[in-house]
């Protein structure tokens, strides 16, 4: 079809024909469309998708729903293999399971006490040099396997200005906090002037150098990546975003133009992935996520062990399957394309990196290292290691210790007028009889 890449899928025109009868493909495609019909409710998810659950399933899938809100994009919905929807990632990621409300006694509300790390309501400084900033409560879609399942959608957990107001001031006032993540909810929930008024905000503080934002919403909601939002966002570099695929099929193409307009603004795109059971926990789907990611300018950053949030029991693998998927990527594909598994220790332990072991031992002057195919070899170490005595006396080091930049160019002569980086217009011999008359009357 010459007109494919304007038109809507089929299913696509079915879900947003049985929400509001025929509607043109530019009302699917307004990001305010999506949210007002978001789909809340069995009912409505059956009447739009075409798939009838079992009748026996719908009571125990309501009591979920009353703990665990539901909240699916039509467009997330559109994307479900509605002939094999029990086996589909789209599926498990975006509809409630009854599973979830199996507690089980190592499950936690809070499993990263960031509640118990929190200075001013809003803020978690767990790390020395940066902090997050959950400036919403509000998502796009509610995905099951979330961590902060106990706020994302409380109207008792919505961050008002003045709360806003004391986080940035509680960054302001601590000056070793040079990197800020916003997050929530999804702070591209906010509309583009809140956000506009927080970014300003923070950008105002010397001593932050760097914002990053978390958002999911180019997976869920990719429309809302509107140019209005970008060219707000350009305001305020350097601005980086990690967002959220877990799966190859979350890439359409409406979601690689959205990563193309933020790339294509100058920002940094990084992506954080879950390890979900039933969902990626295949070496053969990771990597396929990690290469189309790559060719889309994301950088793969993270991979993440699933928390010990409440009702997560069944979304979690044996750290082991995480391991076997990092094996299978080190060396088996372009090295920025594997991402760094982490387990985000419960109790606010922070990330913990773990990777397959490499090191196979090791002696004073000998390590013995085996490749990703198994090859086993050695590295020797330096004969004569002298280490460089540090008297602690940072103030007066003649070392290494340089830590503003370098000046860009050292030129003289000729090349000194010639580079733009010198603003001389002119070389004079020393002893100029003129110039030193020039001195002598000043």
């Amino acid at each position: 079809m010459s007109n494919k890449k304007t038109m809507l899928t089929l299913y696509q025109k079915t879900i947003a024909e049985n929400v509001s009868g025929h509607i043109p493909d530019g009302n699917w495609k307004d990001y305010t469309w999506q949210l007002e019909h978001s789909i809340r409710d069995i009912a409505t998810f059956e009447r739009l998708t075409g798939i009838v659950l079992p009748e026996e399933e719908h009571a125990e899938l309501e009591k979920t729903i009353s703990k665990f809100p539901m909240n699916i994009t039509p467009y997330y919905a559109s994307l479900i293999d509605k002939e094999n929807y029990r086996n589909d990632p789209i599926f498990k990621q975006a509809f409630p399971n009854p599973a979830e409300l199996e507690i089980s006694r190592y499950d936690m509300s809070d499993p990263l006490h960031e509640d118990e790390d929190s200075p001013v309501e809003g803020i978690t400084h767990r790390y020395p040099d940066r902090v997050l900033f959950l400036v919403s409560n509000r998502c796009s879609m509610y995905c099951r396997h979330c961590t902060r399942k106990r706020k994302v959608g409380d109207p008792d957990h919505i961050p008002s200005k003045e709360q806003i107001l004391k986080g940035i001031t509680y960054i302001r006032n601590n000056r070793q906090v040079r990197d800020v993540l916003l997050s929530g909810g999804d702070p591209f929930m906010l509309p583009d002037d809140y956000l506009d008024w927080i970014l300003t905000e923070l950008r105002e503080i010397p001593h932050v150098e760097i914002i990053r934002i978390g958002s999911r919403v180019p997976v869920v909601l990719p429309y809302r990546i509107t140019d209005a939002l970008v060219n707000m966002l350009k305001n305020h570099h350097p601005i980086w975003l990690n967002t959220h695929f877990n799966h190859p099929r979350e890439l359409t193409r409406s979601a690689r133009k959205a990563l193309k307009k933020l790339a294509d603004a100058g920002i940094p795109l990084g992506n954080q992935s879950v390890l979900l059971a039933g969902v990626n926990d295949c070496p053969r789907i990771m990597k396929k996520l990690n290469q189309k990611l790559v060719q889309n300018r994301v950088r793969p950053y993270y991979l993440f062990q699933c928390d010990l949030s409440e009702g997560l029991s069944h979304f979690r693998t044996p750290i082991g399957k995480g391991i076997e998927i990092v094996e299978s990527l080190v060396g088996h594909t372009t090295g920025f394309a594997v991402p760094t598994y982490v387990v985000d220790a419960p109790g606010g332990g922070g990330k913990i990196p773990i990777m397959p072991n490499y090191l196979i031992s090791y002696s004073t002057n000998k390590v013995v290292l085996r490749n990703y195919e198994g090859i086993i070899t050695t590295y020797k170490e330096p004969d004569s290691y002298e280490p460089i005595f540090c008297d602690r006396n940072c103030e007066d080091c003649v070392l290494q210790l340089k830590l503003d930049e370098a000046d860009e160019t050292k030129a003289i002569g000729i090349e000194k007028l010639l580079t733009d980086a010198n603003d001389e217009i002119s070389l004079v011999p020393n002893g100029n009889s003129r110039l030193e008359r020039r001195n002598n009357k000043d």
